[in-house]
């Protein structure tokens, strides 16, 4: 009968090696799309994640007939999945109302759990979750740009002459093109090249799409009365 407490070095070999490719797998997907967390950390979590339950598993098996002496394999993997959390925290970032980075820090702890399960010897469900993974990563990211709308935060800051359109013009113009303004900050000084009374206008937009920022700045700045546009 085989005994649950040990473990070949070829297996081990074996799953640790699977491990890189199932992490490594993930990894060129979040690569491909610069984000930080990418292929050498997806490949890390993975083996780091097998090599702790493959110690959690075996490591001990030399106590396992001692007298008074509990093994629980569980507890260093438990262990895992708390300290997972602040590698996927630091992937997160918000930027007022948005926030990037959610789908790394997932994708990084479902790469820790596919670890643990080559680790612990589940070698079809790692596999089966790290296509589930792939398709939902590629797939979805497809049908999500083609079939979803997804609006995108942008600032535009304007310098007006004093003779330019009132406010409500430009807002109707914005309107034209989608843009709806979410907040408006006002200013007034004197225009650095003439001296010209100017108006400094500081618009937080929403646009339906990321590329068309660069086209609603020059149709703006187009605009009789509009000094100068900026965007970011």
């Amino acid at each position: 009968m085989r005994d649950p407490w040990m473990i070949s070095n070829l297996d081990m070999v074996l799953r640790l090696m699977l491990s890189v490719l199932i992490g490594g797998l993930i990894g060129l997907e979040r690569e491909r799309k610069n984000h930080a967390a990418g292929l050498r950390t997806h490949i890390l979590v993975c083996l780091g994640s097998c090599l702790i339950m493959i110690l959690s598993m075996y490591g001990f098996a030399d106590f396992a007939d001692e007298a008074n002496v509990r093994l629980d394999p569980a507890r260093l993997a438990a262990q895992v999945i708390t300290g997972i959390g602040f590698l996927g925290a630091g992937t997160i970032v918000i930027t007022g109302r948005s926030i990037s980075g959610l789908t790394t820090a997932a994708s990084l702890w479902v790469v820790m759990a596919m670890g643990l399960s080559v680790g612990a010897g589940f070698y079809v469900p790692a596999g089966v979750a790290a296509v589930l993974v792939l398709l939902t990563l590629w797939g979805l990211n497809i049908v999500e740009k083609r079939f979803v709308r997804q609006r995108v935060e942008a600032t535009l800051s304007l310098v007006l002459e004093s003779q330019a359109p009132a406010l409500e013009s430009l807002q109707q113009l914005l309107a034209d093109h989608g843009i709806k303004i979410v907040k408006i900050r006002l200013s007034d000084s004197d225009h650095d090249s003439d001296s010209i009374a100017a108006r400094h206008v500081q618009l937080k937009v929403t646009l339906p799409k990321a590329d068309q920022l660069l086209s609603v700045a020059d149709y703006l700045r187009q605009v009789q009365g509009v000094v100068s546009v900026s965007a970011e």
